[in-house]
Protein backbone atom coordinates (compact mmCIF):
# COMPACT_ATOMS: atom_id res chain seq x y z
CA UNK A 1 0.00 0.00 0.00
CA UNK A 2 3.06 2.29 0.80
CA UNK A 3 3.96 2.17 -3.29
CA UNK A 4 0.31 2.67 -4.44
CA UNK A 5 0.05 5.92 -1.65
CA UNK A 6 3.57 7.20 -2.81
CA UNK A 7 2.37 6.91 -6.56
CA UNK A 8 -0.89 8.52 -6.22
CA UNK A 9 1.04 11.87 -4.46
CA UNK A 10 3.69 11.68 -7.20
CA UNK A 11 0.98 11.46 -9.75
CA UNK A 12 -0.96 14.37 -8.44
CA UNK A 13 1.61 16.42 -7.41
CA UNK A 14 2.82 15.76 -11.17
CA UNK A 15 -0.27 17.08 -12.33
CA UNK A 16 -0.99 20.16 -10.59
CA UNK A 17 2.63 21.13 -11.58
CA UNK A 18 1.71 20.78 -15.30
CA UNK A 19 -1.86 22.61 -15.31
CA UNK A 20 0.41 25.61 -13.53
CA UNK A 21 2.95 25.18 -16.32
CA UNK A 22 0.37 25.10 -19.02
CA UNK A 23 -1.20 28.04 -18.44
CA UNK A 24 2.08 30.17 -17.78
CA UNK A 25 3.25 28.90 -21.33
CA UNK A 26 -0.10 29.89 -22.61
CA UNK A 27 0.58 33.89 -21.64
CA UNK A 28 3.98 33.61 -23.71
CA UNK A 29 3.09 31.17 -26.64
CA UNK A 30 4.45 33.95 -29.27
CA UNK A 31 7.68 34.57 -27.29
CA UNK A 32 8.41 30.86 -26.85
CA UNK A 33 6.67 29.36 -30.32
CA UNK A 34 7.03 32.11 -32.36
CA UNK A 35 4.48 34.54 -34.13
CA UNK A 36 2.21 31.27 -34.42
CA UNK A 37 2.14 30.61 -30.82
CA UNK A 38 1.78 26.88 -31.65
CA UNK A 39 4.35 24.13 -30.24
CA UNK A 40 4.19 20.91 -32.84
CA UNK A 41 1.23 18.77 -32.52
CA UNK A 42 3.50 15.99 -30.85
CA UNK A 43 3.61 18.30 -27.86
CA UNK A 44 0.46 17.68 -26.73
CA UNK A 45 1.25 14.85 -25.29
CA UNK A 46 3.94 15.77 -23.47
CA UNK A 47 2.23 16.48 -19.88
CA UNK A 48 0.32 13.63 -19.93
CA UNK A 49 3.52 11.34 -20.73
CA UNK A 50 5.69 13.33 -17.95
CA UNK A 51 2.76 12.39 -15.40
CA UNK A 52 3.00 8.50 -16.38
CA UNK A 53 6.94 8.97 -16.26
CA UNK A 54 6.80 10.27 -12.99
CA UNK A 55 3.84 7.67 -11.41
CA UNK A 56 6.15 4.92 -13.15
CA UNK A 57 9.63 6.22 -10.99
CA UNK A 58 7.51 6.79 -8.05
CA UNK A 59 6.06 3.41 -8.22
CA UNK A 60 9.27 1.60 -8.88
CA UNK A 61 11.38 2.97 -6.21
CA UNK A 62 8.68 2.42 -4.05
CA UNK A 63 8.68 -1.24 -4.67
CA UNK A 64 12.25 -1.96 -4.60
CA UNK A 65 12.41 -0.09 -1.28
CA UNK A 66 9.82 -2.00 0.27
CA UNK A 67 11.06 -5.49 -1.55
CA UNK A 68 14.52 -4.89 0.06
CA UNK A 69 18.13 -5.99 -1.66
CA UNK A 70 18.80 -10.04 -2.16
CA UNK A 71 21.59 -9.88 -0.12
CA UNK A 72 19.97 -9.09 3.67
CA UNK A 73 16.76 -11.82 2.69
CA UNK A 74 17.63 -14.76 4.78
CA UNK A 75 14.13 -16.53 3.35
CA UNK A 76 15.38 -16.85 -0.44
CA UNK A 77 16.30 -19.77 -1.72
CA UNK A 78 18.67 -20.68 -4.70
CA UNK A 79 17.58 -21.87 -7.98
CA UNK A 80 16.72 -25.27 -7.22
CA UNK A 81 16.77 -25.59 -4.16
CA UNK A 82 19.51 -25.56 -1.48
CA UNK A 83 22.84 -28.30 -2.05
CA UNK A 84 23.58 -30.38 0.24
CA UNK A 85 26.93 -31.75 1.79
CA UNK A 86 27.07 -35.02 3.61
CA UNK A 87 30.32 -35.82 5.25
CA UNK A 88 30.62 -39.17 6.50
CA UNK A 89 34.03 -38.68 9.00
CA UNK A 90 35.56 -41.49 10.21
CA UNK A 91 36.45 -41.33 14.37
CA UNK A 92 37.98 -44.86 14.74
CA UNK A 93 40.88 -45.30 16.86
CA UNK A 94 43.44 -45.54 13.96
CA UNK A 95 42.63 -41.81 13.21
CA UNK A 96 44.28 -40.91 16.80
CA UNK A 97 47.93 -42.40 15.07
CA UNK A 98 50.17 -39.57 14.18
CA UNK A 99 51.12 -39.65 10.96
CA UNK A 100 49.73 -37.29 8.60
CA UNK A 101 50.47 -33.61 7.10
CA UNK A 102 53.68 -32.72 6.37
CA UNK A 103 56.63 -34.63 8.54
CA UNK A 104 53.88 -36.69 10.02
CA UNK A 105 53.11 -34.18 12.86
CA UNK A 106 49.66 -34.87 13.16
CA UNK A 107 47.31 -37.14 14.01
CA UNK A 108 44.98 -38.73 11.33
CA UNK A 109 41.57 -37.31 12.87
CA UNK A 110 43.60 -33.58 13.31
CA UNK A 111 44.21 -34.05 9.59
CA UNK A 112 41.13 -34.47 8.85
CA UNK A 113 39.53 -31.42 10.64
CA UNK A 114 41.93 -29.48 8.79
CA UNK A 115 41.28 -30.65 5.26
CA UNK A 116 37.09 -30.06 6.08
CA UNK A 117 37.70 -26.68 8.01
CA UNK A 118 39.60 -26.13 4.18
CA UNK A 119 36.60 -27.39 2.09
CA UNK A 120 34.00 -25.58 4.38
CA UNK A 121 35.91 -21.98 3.56
CA UNK A 122 35.83 -22.13 -0.11
CA UNK A 123 32.14 -23.19 -1.00
CA UNK A 124 28.92 -21.07 -1.07
CA UNK A 125 28.16 -21.57 3.04
CA UNK A 126 25.30 -19.71 2.54
CA UNK A 127 23.87 -21.94 -0.01
CA UNK A 128 24.49 -25.61 1.37
CA UNK A 129 23.82 -27.37 3.90
CA UNK A 130 26.00 -29.61 6.02
CA UNK A 131 25.20 -32.91 7.70
CA UNK A 132 28.02 -34.88 9.26
CA UNK A 133 27.76 -38.74 9.56
CA UNK A 134 30.51 -40.08 12.24
CA UNK A 135 31.13 -43.84 11.94
CA UNK A 136 33.38 -46.50 13.54
CA UNK A 137 31.58 -49.80 14.51
CA UNK A 138 28.32 -48.19 13.63
CA UNK A 139 27.37 -44.86 11.97
CA UNK A 140 25.04 -42.20 13.68
CA UNK A 141 24.57 -38.54 12.67
CA UNK A 142 25.64 -35.71 14.21
CA UNK A 143 24.63 -32.59 12.61
CA UNK A 144 21.74 -32.90 9.97
CA UNK A 145 21.19 -30.35 7.30
CA UNK A 146 22.65 -26.79 8.75
CA UNK A 147 24.05 -24.01 7.73
CA UNK A 148 25.55 -22.68 10.68
CA UNK A 149 29.50 -23.62 10.56
CA UNK A 150 30.23 -23.20 14.46
CA UNK A 151 28.12 -26.17 15.53
CA UNK A 152 29.67 -27.78 12.22
CA UNK A 153 33.23 -26.56 13.34
CA UNK A 154 32.71 -27.79 16.72
CA UNK A 155 31.68 -31.36 15.86
CA UNK A 156 34.78 -31.77 13.86
CA UNK A 157 37.16 -30.39 16.17
CA UNK A 158 35.67 -30.96 19.93
CA UNK A 159 33.50 -33.36 20.35
CA UNK A 160 34.89 -36.86 21.46
CA UNK A 161 32.80 -38.90 18.88
CA UNK A 162 34.46 -42.10 19.09
CA UNK A 163 33.22 -42.64 23.06
CA UNK A 164 29.75 -43.10 21.22
CA UNK A 165 30.54 -46.33 19.99
CA UNK A 166 31.22 -49.76 21.09
CA UNK A 167 34.79 -51.25 20.85
CA UNK A 168 35.32 -53.18 17.07
CA UNK A 169 36.42 -53.18 13.45
CA UNK A 170 35.56 -49.85 11.67
CA UNK A 171 32.15 -50.14 9.82
CA UNK A 172 32.61 -47.75 7.01
CA UNK A 173 30.51 -48.89 4.30
CA UNK A 174 27.58 -48.42 7.17
CA UNK A 175 29.06 -45.09 7.73
CA UNK A 176 27.88 -44.62 3.77
CA UNK A 177 24.75 -46.36 4.27
CA UNK A 178 23.54 -43.93 7.13
CA UNK A 179 24.87 -40.78 4.80
CA UNK A 180 22.04 -42.24 2.16
CA UNK A 181 18.95 -42.41 4.32
CA UNK A 182 19.91 -38.88 5.39
CA UNK A 183 20.12 -37.61 1.64
CA UNK A 184 17.31 -39.62 0.25
CA UNK A 185 14.62 -37.24 0.76
CA UNK A 186 16.47 -34.80 -0.94
CA UNK A 187 16.26 -33.16 -4.63
CA UNK A 188 18.10 -35.33 -7.46
CA UNK A 189 21.50 -34.30 -7.98
CA UNK A 190 21.67 -31.92 -4.90
CA UNK A 191 24.17 -33.61 -2.66
CA UNK A 192 27.88 -34.32 -2.57
CA UNK A 193 29.17 -37.08 -0.35
CA UNK A 194 32.39 -36.99 1.05
CA UNK A 195 34.10 -40.05 3.03
CA UNK A 196 37.23 -39.01 5.16
CA UNK A 197 38.79 -42.08 6.45
CA UNK A 198 42.09 -43.87 6.00
CA UNK A 199 40.83 -47.09 4.42
CA UNK A 200 41.67 -49.48 6.87
CA UNK A 201 39.58 -52.65 7.19
CA UNK A 202 36.98 -52.29 4.32
CA UNK A 203 35.09 -55.54 3.39
CA UNK A 204 34.93 -56.21 -0.44
CA UNK A 205 31.03 -57.13 -0.45
CA UNK A 206 27.97 -54.77 1.13
CA UNK A 207 28.67 -51.86 -1.03
CA UNK A 208 25.37 -49.82 -0.42
CA UNK A 209 23.67 -48.44 -3.22
CA UNK A 210 23.58 -44.52 -3.34
CA UNK A 211 20.26 -42.69 -3.74
CA UNK A 212 19.57 -40.02 -7.22
CA UNK A 213 19.71 -36.62 -4.43
CA UNK A 214 23.88 -37.57 -4.26
CA UNK A 215 25.36 -36.34 -7.15
CA UNK A 216 28.91 -37.28 -6.63
CA UNK A 217 31.06 -39.29 -4.22
CA UNK A 218 34.61 -37.80 -3.17
CA UNK A 219 36.63 -40.11 -0.88
CA UNK A 220 39.35 -38.51 1.04
CA UNK A 221 42.38 -40.34 2.57
CA UNK A 222 44.18 -39.92 4.98
CA UNK A 223 47.30 -40.66 7.16
CA UNK A 224 50.36 -42.35 5.69
CA UNK A 225 50.44 -44.73 2.80
CA UNK A 226 54.02 -46.08 3.03
CA UNK A 227 54.76 -46.53 6.70
CA UNK A 228 52.17 -48.04 8.74
CA UNK A 229 51.61 -47.80 12.90
CA UNK A 230 50.80 -50.69 14.83
CA UNK A 231 47.39 -51.10 15.94
CA UNK A 232 44.91 -53.95 17.20
CA UNK A 233 47.48 -56.53 16.54
CA UNK A 234 48.07 -55.19 12.67
CA UNK A 235 50.04 -52.06 11.37
CA UNK A 236 47.26 -49.75 10.08
CA UNK A 237 48.15 -47.52 6.80
CA UNK A 238 46.01 -45.80 4.18
CA UNK A 239 44.88 -48.43 2.13
CA UNK A 240 45.64 -46.24 -1.08
CA UNK A 241 43.83 -49.60 -3.08
CA UNK A 242 41.27 -49.83 -1.11
CA UNK A 243 39.82 -46.72 -0.81
CA UNK A 244 40.60 -46.06 -5.08
CA UNK A 245 38.57 -49.13 -5.40
CA UNK A 246 35.53 -47.68 -2.94
CA UNK A 247 35.73 -44.46 -4.94
CA UNK A 248 35.23 -46.12 -8.38
CA UNK A 249 32.08 -48.77 -6.57
CA UNK A 250 30.69 -45.26 -5.75
CA UNK A 251 31.25 -44.22 -9.38
CA UNK A 252 33.22 -40.52 -7.32
CA UNK A 253 36.94 -40.17 -6.79
CA UNK A 254 39.66 -40.51 -4.53
CA UNK A 255 41.90 -37.46 -3.28
CA UNK A 256 44.85 -38.55 -1.02
CA UNK A 257 44.60 -35.87 1.31
CA UNK A 258 47.57 -36.92 3.56
CA UNK A 259 50.07 -33.52 2.43
CA UNK A 260 47.55 -31.68 0.19
CA UNK A 261 44.90 -29.66 0.53
CA UNK A 262 41.61 -30.71 -1.80
CA UNK A 263 42.07 -29.28 -5.66
CA UNK A 264 39.15 -26.44 -6.04
CA UNK A 265 37.88 -28.08 -8.92
CA UNK A 266 36.78 -30.77 -6.70
CA UNK A 267 34.77 -28.91 -5.00
CA UNK A 268 33.45 -26.65 -8.43
CA UNK A 269 29.47 -27.94 -7.47
CA UNK A 270 29.94 -26.79 -4.00
CA UNK A 271 31.56 -23.34 -4.30
CA UNK A 272 29.39 -21.39 -6.82
CA UNK A 273 27.15 -18.86 -6.44
CA UNK A 274 23.39 -19.61 -7.77
CA UNK A 275 20.78 -16.77 -8.40
CA UNK A 276 18.12 -16.61 -5.74
CA UNK A 277 14.80 -17.07 -6.27
CA UNK A 278 12.22 -15.14 -4.25
CA UNK A 279 8.91 -17.46 -4.84
CA UNK A 280 6.25 -14.00 -2.93
CA UNK A 281 8.45 -11.66 -5.23
CA UNK A 282 8.37 -13.41 -8.82
CA UNK A 283 7.91 -10.31 -11.56
CA UNK A 284 7.44 -7.52 -9.00
CA UNK A 285 11.07 -6.91 -8.64
CA UNK A 286 11.45 -7.09 -12.70
CA UNK A 287 8.13 -4.81 -13.14
CA UNK A 288 9.41 -2.34 -10.74
CA UNK A 289 12.86 -2.14 -12.76
CA UNK A 290 11.61 -1.74 -15.68
CA UNK A 291 9.45 1.08 -14.40
CA UNK A 292 12.07 3.06 -13.35
CA UNK A 293 14.31 2.46 -16.53
CA UNK A 294 11.32 3.70 -18.41
CA UNK A 295 10.40 6.53 -16.23
CA UNK A 296 14.07 8.03 -15.69
CA UNK A 297 14.37 7.63 -19.95
CA UNK A 298 11.34 9.65 -20.60
CA UNK A 299 12.05 12.26 -17.95
CA UNK A 300 15.66 12.37 -19.44
CA UNK A 301 14.57 12.48 -22.82
CA UNK A 302 12.09 15.21 -23.04
CA UNK A 303 13.80 18.19 -23.00
CA UNK A 304 16.33 17.07 -25.61
CA UNK A 305 13.23 16.16 -27.90
CA UNK A 306 11.33 19.45 -26.93
CA UNK A 307 14.37 21.53 -27.28
CA UNK A 308 15.32 19.76 -31.10
CA UNK A 309 11.59 18.92 -32.16
CA UNK A 310 9.40 21.19 -29.88
CA UNK A 311 8.75 23.85 -32.41
CA UNK A 312 9.04 25.02 -35.95
CA UNK A 313 9.94 28.39 -35.18
CA UNK A 314 13.76 29.02 -34.32
CA UNK A 315 14.66 32.42 -32.28
CA UNK A 316 18.20 32.22 -33.50
CA UNK A 317 17.31 31.34 -37.53
CA UNK A 318 14.04 33.61 -37.75
CA UNK A 319 16.23 36.89 -36.26
CA UNK A 320 18.60 36.37 -38.89
CA UNK A 321 16.70 35.99 -41.62
CA UNK A 322 14.53 39.34 -40.72
CA UNK A 323 18.01 41.33 -40.61
CA UNK A 324 19.12 39.99 -43.83
CA UNK A 325 15.81 40.87 -45.47
CA UNK A 326 16.11 44.69 -43.83
CA UNK A 327 19.20 44.95 -45.58
CA UNK A 328 19.47 46.26 -49.17
CA UNK A 329 20.57 44.61 -51.97
CA UNK A 330 24.09 45.31 -52.83
CA UNK A 331 23.44 46.91 -56.32
CA UNK A 332 21.40 50.14 -54.84
CA UNK A 333 22.29 53.14 -54.67
CA UNK A 334 22.56 52.98 -50.76
CA UNK A 335 25.06 50.07 -51.36
CA UNK A 336 26.92 51.87 -54.11
CA UNK A 337 27.34 55.19 -51.61
CA UNK A 338 26.85 54.90 -48.05
CA UNK A 339 26.70 58.18 -47.20
CA UNK A 340 23.28 58.62 -48.23
CA UNK A 341 22.30 57.02 -45.20
CA UNK A 342 23.15 60.21 -43.61
CA UNK A 343 21.32 62.33 -46.58
CA UNK A 344 18.45 60.53 -46.35
CA UNK A 345 17.96 60.32 -42.34
CA UNK A 346 17.96 64.56 -42.82
CA UNK A 347 16.11 64.63 -46.33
Amino acid sequence: MIALYATLAALLLTALAEWLHVRRCRRVARLAFGPSGQPREWTRFVPWMRVAAVGALAWGLATLLQIGPRSVRSDLLPEGGFRHLVLALDVSPSMQLQDAGLGAKQTRAQRATEIMTSLLQRIATDQVRISIVAFYTDAKPVVVDTYDMEVVKNALNDLPLDLAFDVGKTALLQGIRQAGELAKPWQPDSTTLVVVSDGDTIPDSGMPELPRSIHRALIIGVGDSRTGRFIDGHQSRQDVSTLRQLAGRLRGNYFDANEKHIPSDRLKMLSQALPLRDSRERGRRELALVAVGLGSLILAGLPVALAFAGCAWQAGSDSKRTIMKSRPAPNSAFAENPKNEEKLTYA
